[in-house]
């Protein structure tokens, strides 16, 4: 009779745990069933607008040009984005002139950035760069090229250029030839000098004369179409109403070219005074007769490197008597020493007036370098005794 019952018993704790077993196994199913209609599927962002650039033609190649010719190309630069596309800046790079370009462009539309190239200082292949800076963030710099074969129809021998090492006054003559690889009979027929900006009229300084060589052996050689006519161009830079300082000109001279009728020999180099001077003003200071302050120098030194000697000071003058003068030539050729000391009798006070120094230079004899003084009185003389 106990063994029924514990079976009894067995059977209704299995049959109680399998519910409870069966009803927690139903509680996170109903929950998500309940719990379904509150979730909603997240919306997609919204796409942010950007500009996006687009060059339709990144390099634009001329071939082969002559040499002086002057290149323009506007480069089309589309905005294929959905925002304004800015160009922030267009940097050329040597020898590319950028005129001009556009700065905002809409979405959809097309702009434009202008380059112009001189090739008057070229020959040979040349690749010439614009880099541009815009807002694409996908592409904020982007490059621009031009490509050409710069050929020269009218060279010169041995180089397109002078250069010249001058002292005011001084005159210096150089010259070029002129040939051509034209098929056509090749001559000079004009030389223009350049034009002083302060006149509006051609230069006093260089002059330019221009000759066809007769004879084979004054030809530049292996230079040129064979048979084809050169040409000697002369240039004088110099003489009295040369300026000081650097030289940057240019002579235009025009030939029967077809393809590069214009050509420019380019003047560089320097024009410097015939001698220099330092100090060009002396101020003495407060000083006595016998302080050694009282005594100053003035040195005059030639610019002629090929004959310093040629420079000569003959003598000097003190337009203050409290003030003496004197020269004497130093150990280096073309230098002069012009000492300046306050006389051992100058009476106190203020002075002020100048020194001459006389040169043989003939755009300069005279040098006037302005003196100033304070003088004090000088200390009393010692006593025989002492």
């Amino acid at each position: 009779m106990s063994s029924k019952r514990i079976l009894v018993v067995m059977i209704a704790v299995v049959v109680a745990l399998t519910a409870a077993i069966s009803f927690a196994a139903d509680q996170p199913v109903k929950a998500k069933k309940s719990e379904a209609p509150a979730e909603k599927k997240a919306e997609p962002a919204a796409k942010d607008a950007a500009p996006r650039l687009t060059i339709v033609e990144p390099i634009k190649d001329y071939g082969t040009i002559s040499k002086g010719e002057k290149l323009d190309w506007s480069f089309l630069v589309k905005n294929t984005g959905d925002a304004d596309l800015q160009i922030i800046s267009a940097k050329p790079g040597c020898g590319c002139t950028v005129a001009d370009f556009d700065k905002v462009i809409k979405p959809g539309e097309t702009g434009k950035v202008t380059a112009h190239v001189d090739t008057t200082a070229f020959a040979g292949p040349i690749a010439k760069t614009i880099t541009l800076e815009t807002n694409d963030l996908t592409t904020p710099t982007s490059q621009l090229t031009i490509h050409a074969i710069v050929k020269p129809y009218v060279e010169a021998f041995p180089a397109g250029f002078v250069r010249f090492n001058l002292l005011q006054g001084e005159a210096e003559s150089q010259s070029v030839i002129l040939y051509s690889e034209e098929e056509e009979p090749f001559a000079v027929t004009k030389v223009e000098l350049p034009i002083d900006p302060t006149t509006n009229e051609p230069v006093k300084w260089v002059n330019a004369t221009y000759e066809k060589i007769a004879t084979e052996t004054d030809k530049a050689p292996n230079v040129g179409r064979p048979g084809q006519d050169q040409y000697k161009v002369k240039i004088t830079v110099g003489g009295r109403d040369t300026k000081l300082g650097p030289l940057s000109d240019k002579v235009h001279i025009i030939t029967t070219s077809k393809h590069q009728p214009d050509y420019f020999v380019s003047i560089s180099g320097v024009v410097r005074p015939p001698f220099r001077v330092e100090p060009t003003a002396l101020n003495f200071g407060e000083v006595s007769p016998v302080d050694v302050a009282a005594t100053r120098t003035v040195i005059l030194h030639s610019n002629n490197l090929r004959a310093p000697e040629s420079f000569v000071v003959s003598r000097v003058e003190s337009s203050i008597p409290a003030v003496v003068s004197s020269v004497k030539p130093t150990a280096n050729k073309g230098e002069y020493e012009v000492t300046l000391q306050i006389a051992k009798d100058a009476k106190p006070g203020d002075v002020d007036g100048t020194v001459k120094i006389y040169t043989n230079d003939k755009m300069s004899p005279i040098v006037t370098v302005p003196m100033k003084a304070t003088i004090k009185a000088g200390a009393p003389a010692k006593s025989a005794a002492k």
